[in-house]
């Protein structure tokens, strides 16, 4: 890779001036840098000190409705040369796309809004083996801890710009901050893994290394001596790390590619009620401290704050510009660059908000059932909403959390999870998908 540019606006434009004169009608690019940096540490030896600087410039330009994308880690003059020739030379024979296009100039902002989601912090190499090694030895501190798969703890930023010829240019920056330990319990061949996690756009809202070990120990010692569940159709509780996924589903039904080629199982929902009256799912981009918050997307549409799921219904597909006008609609500002410099919609910090009960008066409503803390493996068809996913836990017996339980595959449709789940009052936000405890009725488990 070639020195990264200092100046990644000019750098856009003069790609675009050469796609111009080459004969491209429109163009937009996104060029993103970044920094980071992670040490790990196992059975009390570091592992590992990785540094890495990165680089990658997208363009994507037009020719009428004819389009292509090409990106590179090479900012070398010769290379930009190529790079423009190449992508010119893909788009003047590419199929025509009736939907293809540069967001309208009403359609661009947000490069002005401010939001709270980098932190200039840099934690020292020794700072990061500090924490790695704290969380290890608290997770091995355990009793009933018997090995460890190691600790690690790292440091990143990036820097985006996002340019285009209808007069777009915007730059943002981000970080994140993180440190996990994983380890094992138990002898043998009745060993049982866990791990625990933290990760922050911001350094002094991680959680403690000590704390983050001493959790990924308890839960490991906790899964030992795992029993099979009957096959039944019970309620099942999801926790946070495992309830999120839910969301993942959904977001990848409302997803405006699977819209316009009709193969989302909710492709025709559009309006009407999906989930409970009390239910409300947000997309927040503008979140502070968010994950995945951004004051435009990936080309250059302002983002705003959208009740996806309100009073239980379906309000807005998840849209980029050409998913949009193929459905007819206007862009939600959710466009974002795949690799090669395609794009698509995607969504930002998506969260379920909290109910009214806490996680044990749900545990106790529940009276017999199963607690899920992790999920393996997936058999979800967002064509169809047919669910299947491997799964472990504890058993619940008399509103209680009583004996672990594993290899077990639950199984629904995603109709009925969505319109039986009943959310806990314990969100917090740690991933950029994020839930709390929800309990779902009557899937089918199916153990010994």
């Amino acid at each position: 890779m070639s020195a990264i540019p200092t100046d990644p606006s000019a750098l856009l434009e003069d790609l675009f001036s050469r796609a111009k004169r080459a004969g491209a009608t429109d163009a937009d690019g996104v060029f993103a840098v970044g920094r980071s940096q992670s040490v790990s540490q196992r059975l009390g030896a570091p592992e590992a000190v990785e540094r890495s600087e990165s680089g990658d410039l997208q363009l994507r330009v037009f020719v009428g409705k004819r389009s292509a994308a090409v990106s590179s880690s090479d900012f070398s003059g010769d290379t930009l040369s190529d790079m423009v020739e190449r992508v010119m030379a893909m788009a003047k024979v590419a199929p025509e796309d009736p939907y293809a296009g540069l967001a309208d100039a009403s359609q661009v902002g947000g490069a002005g809004v401010e939001i709270e989601m980098f932190d200039p912090t840099e934690p020292s190499a020794e700072t990061l083996v500090e924490r790695a090694r704290i969380a290890e030895e608290a997770a091995r501190a355990v009793p009933g801890v018997t090995n460890s798969e190691g600790a690690e703890a790292g440091w990143g930023v990036s820097e985006v710009t996002v340019a285009a010829t209808n007069g777009f240019s915007g730059t943002y920056r981000r970080s994140s901050f993180s440190i996990v330990a994983s380890v094992l319990a138990g002898e043998g061949q009745k060993m049982e893994r866990d791990y625990e996690y933290t990760a922050k756009v911001f350094d002094g809202d991680l959680a403690d290394p000590a704390e983050v070990g001493r959790t990924a120990g308890e839960r490991a010692v906790k899964r030992l001596n795992p029993r099979k569940a009957k096959t039944a159709g019970l309620p099942v509780i999801f926790e946070p790390r495992a309830s999120r996924s839910i969301l993942g589903h959904l977001s990848g039904a409302i997803n405006g590619a699977s819209i316009a080629r009709g193969t989302s199982f909710l492709k025709d929902e559009m309006g009407k009620t999906l989930f409970g009256p009390e239910i409300r799912i947000w997309d927040d981009p503008h979140r502070s401290r968010g994950f995945r918050s951004r004051p435009f997307d990936s080309e250059g549409v302002a983002t705003q704050k959208r009740a996806v799921i309100d009073g239980g219904a379906l309000t807005t597909w998840i849209l980029d510009c050409a998913t949009a006008r193929q459905l007819g609609l206007e862009t939600t500002g959710h466009a974002a660059r795949m690799g090669g410099g395609g794009m698509s919609p995607s969504a930002s910090n998506l969260f379920l908000e909290a109910g009214e009960l806490s996680v044990e008066e749900l545990i106790r409503e529940t009276g017999t059932g199963l607690y899920v803390t992790e999920m393996m493996g997936s058999s979800v068809s967002l064509i169809t909403g047919d669910y299947s996913r491997g799964a472990a836990g504890f058993w619940i017996e008399n509103g209680e959390l009583t004996y672990p339980v594993s290899e077990v595959t639950i199984a629904g449709h995603l109709r009925e999870i969505f319109k039986s789940m009943t959310p806990a009052k314990d969100l917090t936000f740690k991933y950029g998908t994020d839930a709390p405890t929800v309990r779902i009725e009557g899937l089918t488990i199916a153990g010994a």
